[in-house]
Formats: C-alpha cells, structure tokens, sequence
C-alpha cells in the first residue's frame, strides 16, 4: 500500500525546491558578477593606525619607521596630591566595633574612609574636628595620620 502525501508536506517540498532554486540563482548571479573569485581579493589588511585597507603592509609607502633605541619603557611618575598641608574635617561616620569611618571635608563636600589601622587615636566618636592627611588607597582616596584638632593646637 502506498504512503498518503497530505497537504502540508506537499507544500513544505514546494517550498525547499523554491529555497534551492533561489540559492542556486543567487550562486550563479555571483559569477556572473565575479566578486570576490579568488581568495587574495578577500583579504583585508590593518595599517599601523588601525585602519582597514587593501594595501599589504610591506607595500606601504607611508610606513614610517621606528627605531628601537628611541623607545623610553619607564614606570609613570606619581602624580602628587595638590591638597592643603593640613586637612580639616569633622568624623561623619565611627563603627567603634569594627573600627572604620568616614571623615567630612569641612573645606568641601568630600568623604574620606578611615580604619583605626592608620589612626593613632582611640578615642574619637562622631562630630570631632579632626585633622589629617590623605592617601591614595584601592577604592579611592583614605585619611590617615588623623589627629583631633584641638590636640594638634596644642602640640604648636
């Protein structure tokens, strides 16, 4: 007994048949045309500039040579913290538990992290005028050498 061929099989093979002759035109119309027929008209090259070009590199006129003895390898220079010698600010912030805060310019608006690892002091609490200096750390700017303000007056 032969196998029943329903409507909708019948309309999928018409449309693979439609999808490969499309293909196979679109095939033939790039011969036509010859684009691209060898590998070599392909390639793409990158200059010096990071530009796309067809040019190779070695046929470049433009090149412009470097010598090696005129590369300086140096480690960059530190840039230096322009900040007044003495910093004032008030204590926003003191978890005496773990024994961080943050310090509130009073010459601006900035907040600067603090830890009692670089604090002398053991006995500060919130709202105290304190003095101190700044160091860059790994999430940005930390106090340290804070003194309270009244302290440091009288050390003078």
């Amino acid at each position: 007994m032969a196998k029943s061929v329903t409507f909708n099989k019948r309309e999928n093979e018409k449309k693979k048949q439609a999808r490969r002759a499309e293909k196979q035109k679109k095939k033939e119309d790039r011969k036509l045309l010859g684009k691209a027929s060898s590998f070599d008209d392909m390639i793409a090259y990158v200059d010096e500039n990071g530009v796309i070009t067809s040019t190779p590199p070695e046929f470049n006129p433009n090149k412009e040579e470097i010598k090696q003895e005129e590369i300086l390898i140096s480690v960059p220079k530190k840039e230096d913290i322009e900040t007044p010698s003495v910093l004032r600010g008030r204590i926003d912030y003191y978890n005496e538990s773990k024994g961080y805060g943050f310090i509130k310019d009073l010459d601006g608006n900035e907040k600067y992290f603090f830890h009692v690892s670089n604090n002398s002091l053991a006995d500060i609490s919130e709202n105290d005028i304190v003095t101190f200096d700044l160091e860059r750390g790994l999430r940005g700017m930390n106090a340290i050498n804070i003194s309270l303000e009244n302290e440091s007056e009288n050390e003078k």
